[in-house]
């Protein structure tokens, strides 16, 4: 579950499939980019150059026999592009003395605010797994399939739209309580 949409767009990319996934993760994670390099002394130009690399390299490796993507394509797209971003400035000589591996503060921050959302999102996924059914369909028909609660009282065979809603919040609470008990005890 944890990578799910991110193994789609993997696939989507080696099966030729590239215009519509390109254009569409070019979309969601460009605002990224752009916050990075404009707060890191660069323009939106900038940015634009330093994403369109980023996915052209990307794209590349994706299509490489062996590749498997160990991290969210967030994360993969921000590292890359953060590199490509530090090569720049130490090219243009912005920050002269700054050394080879220096990271800017903001750009660690941004990375550990990152890592740590990526470690919730895999919380959440283990979470689901110990969920159960009908729990663990219920909310993946609400918040991922994006179902209406129509169509989840139909699928699960409720009486009516509103005990399916208070199944789902039950599911939910349930969800809640494993997520935090795994997430809470782990370092």
């Amino acid at each position: 579950m944890t990578h799910y949409f991110d193994e789609l767009i993997v696939s989507a990319l080696r099966n030729e499939d590239n215009s519509v996934v390109l254009r569409e993760l070019y979309k969601t994670h460009y605002p990224m980019v752009v916050n990075l390099v404009c707060s890191n002394s660069g323009t939106e130009q900038e940015a634009k150059d330093v994403y369109q690399e980023c996915l052209i390299a990307f794209y590349e490796r994706v299509r490489q026999p062996g590749f498997t993507l160990t991290c969210k394509i967030k994360t993969y797209l921000y590292a890359v592009c953060r590199r490509l971003w530090l090569k720049r400035l130490s090219e243009k000589k912005r920050f002269p003395d700054i050394a080879p591996g220096e990271v800017f503060p903001q750009i660690e921050e941004e990375m550990a605010e990152i890592e740590e959302a990526e470690k919730k999102f895999m919380f959440i996924g283990k979470s689901l797994d110990n969920l159960g059914e009908p729990c663990r369909s219920i909310i993946e028909d609400f918040y991922v399939r994006d179902l209406s609660m129509d169509d989840i009282r139909d699928k699960h065979g409720y009486t009516s739209a509103e005990n399916a809603k208070n199944q789902k919040y039950k599911c939910l609470q349930r969800l809640k309580k494993i997520f935090f008990s795994h997430y809470n005890t782990t370092p």
